[in-house]
């Protein structure tokens, strides 16, 4: 029954579905079933489950719990193939106390005869339905058998390992970097759905591997001509969430925007914002025709667009630098700001973090023409951690001669605002390119007069205090500092 609704279509299925269901002789099948389940070998118990489950048998009846309690008590009976087709009708079911025994019976049987499985779709079923759940040890020991037969991996056997990693929440780098590696050699020919599944299973896992993501995004460009609309945004919008910036792509797709800009729907419209604003994408040459076009089909949408759409639009081209008037003046309405409510509580702001602190002091300390201020709100609304104001080259002396009241001007002028920010590794894209809110903020306290220089905790917090010193000369006098040293994101990323 369940092989033949397989391949019937989604509305043939549930109408088939419903007339076995009615008909008499399907309760006297599960009836007769539930005697002779002691009786089955496991393969047909196995396979029995399985079927009930897809069919839509309801979870909590009597002849699924008695199934479910039969292959508990032949649990040590079942091979390699019908642990496999188990795992995967538990994957499917919800948790209740025969399910969950079951689970916790399957993950003792497949740590004792791990070293036995011989086939990667078997090992990666069990993995998936072992799930999130799975103590920490016996994952390690799944990653070793898994690593022991990558030599064995299909095409296929990489996209779904990949994703099978994001359904345990174990994140190992060493497989992830084998599938990715197979995966960038064998793009050709892969579908939107296999490709599309990777790069979110990536998201879950947080795993950013260049070589991965360059090579899909080279893929999807050379080949644009036989995506979707729809499936292209669908990987900007998923290589947005990996804070990865397909330059070549996302202009190929603005230059399409441009000439095609009645085409994108309200959701399009939303999601190109997005994805542009917070990867802070240098339109170049094709910046105002860009704006512009995305700006005559935002004001089509005006009229029908809610308030928390409107919000959510003006922001993203305000992140872009663009302004059109006809949104603004929508959201500005009264009408429009009831929608919004209270603001909320105050924004808190953390101080930096004490090992930049220590570092700046004791790099100073001997410079008296230099000064350090703490946790400056500027414009009431963005915290620097630190400004550091020092003269300008070849300023010093002069500096020094300039005495009267009369020429504090000139002497400001003479001066180097610094604004040192401690930014979060999110706030960057993969490289050293600044997004979102944080390339914002940099280019508001340019206009204001500072000069930002960027560090992150995570690289620098972890690295002595000889190199971290050495690198945050290399930001604040990079006039004195060796040519060689690299920009500081690059260092990072070394």
């Amino acid at each position: 029954m369940w092989s033949t609704t397989k391949v019937m279509s989604e509305e043939q299925r549930r109408y088939e579905l419903q007339l076995m269901f009615d008909h008499p002789a399907f309760n006297e099948l599960l009836q007769t079933a539930m005697k002779v389940v002691g009786l089955m070998r496991v393969e047909d118990l196995a396979y029995s489950l399985l079927s009930m489950v897809k069919l839509g048998v309801p979870q909590r009846s009597r002849v699924i719990h008695t199934f479910l309690r039969t292959c508990q008590d032949k649990l040590n009976d079942f091979d390699e193939r019908s642990l496999s087709v188990l795992a995967s009708t538990l994957e499917h079911m919800e948790d209740n106390p025969n399910v969950d025994a079951l689970k916790q019976g399957m993950r003792l049987v497949v740590e004792f005869r791990l070293p036995g499985i011989n086939s990667v779709m078997a090992l990666q079923t069990m993995m998936r339905m072992l799930g999130k759940d799975a103590p920490l040890g016996l994952k390690r020991k799944l990653e070793a058998k898994a690593l022991s037969m990558t030599d064995q991996f299909s095409l296929p056997n990489t996209h779904y390992m990949i994703s099978t990693m994001a359904s345990m929440g174990f994140y190992s780098r060493p497989i992830l970097d084998v599938c990715s590696k197979k995966i960038t050699e064998n793009l050709h020919g892969t579908p939107f759905s296999r490709l599309y599944s990777v790069l979110q299973s990536c998201t879950e896992l947080h795993y950013r591997n260049m070589d991965l993501l360059t090579g899909i995004a080279d893929y999807v460009l050379s080949t644009l001509d036989v995506w979707t609309k729809k499936q292209v945004l669908l990987f900007l919008s998923v290589f947005e969430s990996l804070a990865f910036c397909p330059t070549a792509l996302m202009e190929a797709f603005a230059e399409w925007i441009i000439a095609n800009p009645d085409v994108l729907t309200l959701k399009d419209l939303l999601c190109v914002l997005r994805v542009y604003s917070s990867l802070n994408y240098d339109l170049q040459n094709h910046r105002q025709l860009f704006l512009d076009s995305l700006s005559q089909a935002l004001d089509t949408y005006l009229p029908k667009m809610t308030g928390s759409e409107l919000l959510k639009s003006v922001y993203w081209l305000c992140l872009l630098g663009h302004f059109p008037s006809a949104p603004l003046e929508q959201l500005l309405r009264s009408s429009t700001l009831d929608q919004f409510g209270s603001t909320g509580d105050p924004v808190s702001f953390k101080s930096p973090p004490p090992w930049l602190l220590e570092s700046l002091h004791s790099m100073l300390r001997d410079q008296a023409d230099i000064t350090l201020q703490e946790m400056v709100v500027v414009e009431n609304f963005y915290l620097i951690d630190c400004v550091i104001t020092k003269p300008l080259p070849n300023q010093t002396s002069a500096t020094e001669a300039s005495s009267c009241a009369g020429e504090k001007s000139s002497l400001a002028e003479s001066s180097q605002r610094i604004a040192v920010i401690c930014a979060p590794r999110s706030g960057f894209c993969c490289g050293t390119n600044p997004r979102g809110p944080l390339a914002v903020k940099i280019r508001h306290l340019k206009i204001l007069g500072y000069s930002p220089v960027l560090v992150t905790q995570k690289e620098l917090q972890s690295v002595s205090e000889e190199k971290r010193m050495e690198f945050l000369r290399g930001l604040l006098f990079p006039e004195q500092h060796r040519s060689d040293i690299g920009t500081p994101l690059e260092q990072l990323g070394s």
